[in-house]
Parts: C-alpha cells; sequence; structure tokens
C-alpha cells in the first residue's frame, strides 16, 4: 500500500474544501463568485494548452470562448433545447478553432501572436456589427439553464456543482494530456521543433491537434459563461477577455496545471470582490502583477514552490549546523 505523499494530501484537502464550499461560504454571492472562479480557470487551462506547452502565445481565445457562447445562446432563443443547443455550441467552437488554427500556424512567435489577435477581433466586430443576428450591443439573452437528469441549476449552489463537475473534469483531461505521449511530443514541439521534425513528427499536425483540444475547452468555458452571466454580448469577445485570459495563466505559472487556477481566482477576486471596497482596483491588480513577474518570473505557483523549498532547505541547513555545534562542543 503507497503512502500519502504531501502532494496527494493537498489534492485531497483541496478537493474538501471544493465539495464543502457552499457550506462553509454560506452567501450565494461569493458562492457565484467562486463557479466563476472555476470556469474561468477552465478558459485559463484551455490557453495554457497553446502557452504553457506548445510555446503558442494567442491573444484571440476570446473569440473561441464567445464563438460557443453565442451559438449556444442563439440555438436557445430559436426555441432548440439544451442538449441540441450544447452540442452545436461545441461543434461549432470545434470548427473555429480549426480554421483559427489553419490560418495562426504558418507562423509562430509574434506573427502567431498577431494572426489569434485578428482573428479574435474579425470575431467580436461580427458580433458587434452584425445586429440582426447576435442583436448588437444588447446582446443575446439565455433565460433558462439546463437541467441535467431533472436536478435544477437555478441556485447558486447547483450551478456551483455542476460547474465543480465540470472543472475537475477539464483538469483530469489536462492531467492526462500532459503525461501522455501526444503532451510529450507537444512540448518537444515548443523546445526543439526542427529536431521533432527531423525524427519524423508532424510539427504542425501535432500543434492543430493541441488548439482543437484547446478550442473544445474553451468552448466548454464559453457555455458555462452564458449558463452563469444568463446574458452574452460583444464585449466578451473583445481584446480586454482575452489578455485577461492571457494573464491568469502568465501570473499563474505556465505548464503547470495550478498555475491558470491561482491566476483565474487572482483576476476574477479582484474584479469581482477587491473593486468593491477599492475604486482603483485595476491599480492594484496591475502592482500585483508586476510583483509576480518581478519577484517570481516563472508564475505565482512555481515561484512560490522554489522560494518554499529555499526557505526549508535553509532552515534544515540551520538545523544541521545547530546540531553538528553542539556535537563539536565538549561538555562544560
Amino acid at each position: 500500500m503507497s503512502s500519502i505523499t504531501p502532494r496527494r494530501a493537498a489534492i485531497g484537502i483541496a478537493l474538501i474544501l471544493l465539495i464543502t464550499l457552499p457550506a462553509w461560504v454560506g452567501n450565494p454571492y461569493y458562492i457565484n463568485i467562486s463557479s466563476q472562479i472555476l470556469l474561468f480557470a477552465v478558459f485559463a487551462l484551455a490557453l495554457n494548452v497553446l502557452v504553457g506547452y506548445a510555446g503558442l502565445v494567442s491573444l484571440g481565445h476570446a473569440g473561441l470562448f464567445a464563438t460557443a457562447g453565442y451559438a449556444g445562446a442563439l440555438m436557445l432563443q430559436a426555441g432548440y433545447g439544451h442538449f441540441a443547443a450544447d452540442g452545436v455550441a461545441i461543434l461549432v467552437a470545434l470548427l473555429a478553432a480549426a480554421v483559427f488554427g489553419v490560418l495562426a500556424l504558418r507562423s509562430t512567435g509574434i506573427g502567431f501572436l498577431m494572426i489569434t489577435l485578428a482573428l479574435g477581433q474579425i470575431v467580436w466586430g461580427v458580433a458587434y456589427r452584425w445586429a440582426s443576428l447576435t442583436n448588437g450591443d444588447n446582446g443575446v439573452n439565455v433565460t433558462t439553464r439546463p437541467r441535467p437528469f431533472g436536478l435544477s441549476l437555478a441556485n447558486a449552489d447547483s450551478f456551483y456543482y455542476a460547474t465543480l463537475l465540470i472543472f475537475l473534469a477539464a483538469v483530469a483531461s489536462m492531467a492526462v494530456f500532459i503525461r501522455s505521449p501526444f503532451g510529450a511530443s507537444l512540448c518537444g514541439t515548443r523546445d526543439q521543433a526542427r529536431r521533432m521534425n527531423a525524427l519524423g513528427y508532424n510539427v504542425w499536425l501535432t500543434r492543430f491537434l493541441a488548439f482543437l483540444f484547446s478550442g473544445f475547452w474553451s468552448g466548454i468555458a464559453g457555455l458555462l459563461f452564458i449558463y452563469y452571466t444568463n446574458f452574452i454580448s460583444p464585449q466578451v469577445a473583445s481584446l480586454q477577455t482575452s489578455a485577461e485570459v492571457l494573464l491568469m495563466v502568465i501570473s499563474g505559472g505556465t505548464a503547470t496545471l495550478l498555475g491558470p487556477i491561482a491566476g483565474a481566482a487572482i483576476v476574477v477576486i479582484m474584479k469581482n470582490v477587491v473593486s468593491a471596497y477599492v475604486e482603483r482596483w485595476n491599480l492594484v491588480l496591475g502592482v500585483i502583477f508586476v510583483a509576480i513577474i518581478t519577484f517570481m518570473p516563472e508564475g505565482l505557483v512555481p515561484g512560490s514552490v522554489r522560494l518554499w523549498r529555499m526557505g526549508w532547505r535553509a532552515f534544515r541547513d540551520r538545523g544541521r549546523a545547530n546540531v553538528l555545534r553542539n556535537v563539536s562542543e565538549p561538555p562544560s
């Protein structure tokens, strides 16, 4: 029987806290904030597939996020059921991700970033100007939430648990993805693309499939968003949304599972909780990001682990030094 490692203990404690959160939080407002953190964590994890493991920085993922949201909202507005609307929304998100991938993967680095930025702005322009379809700035209302297995998601607690299940599924799929041979080959295309080509790997196809995987979870997050807000507008597809989710990934730590989750928690809490008490909350958020990049350039989660290990090593070495000093000193 394997022993309980600190990592497994931490995961167990985190699961218990997440499952019991509505009981010890109590206030529906903060439960809804927790749901928002989880759905944006799913979005950040999706972007992290490209940024962290493929080395491709995207500034257009809000377009995929909004595409799924609009597709689902318009299907519901047309009278279709939630099952059909959600299926079409995910399919549309995958098709959009395929188009984004075919166009953006012609380049890497700054070229890739600029192409994804342009594609995201195209989606925003369509959502804003095609008013006969998207209703422009007035947006699209979503009046109902799905009822999986007959269970209502109308209240804060039930919607939180539904979001938590999807969040855990996203984390599990990301963990399997990272540890799979395909995940290893994706990291290889990030570190040594030419060498991977020389070894016979199709670098473009590997990145394209990663883009589809990222687009799938971005679409899932977009669906969660419309059910959370019961509304979608062109602002969801804006550059600000893409920049915010990219900041979540970078500030928390790229190429990690916990990093995007921590980054999502920081941004959502600052926007929805701290902003109620601090008028210049965006200035505080900027200071936090600057501090993270300055003192923890690898991100909050890897940086915290590094500082913890340094502190523990210093404490251990000091303890050993004290023991050796006591042993070497002759008794008085």
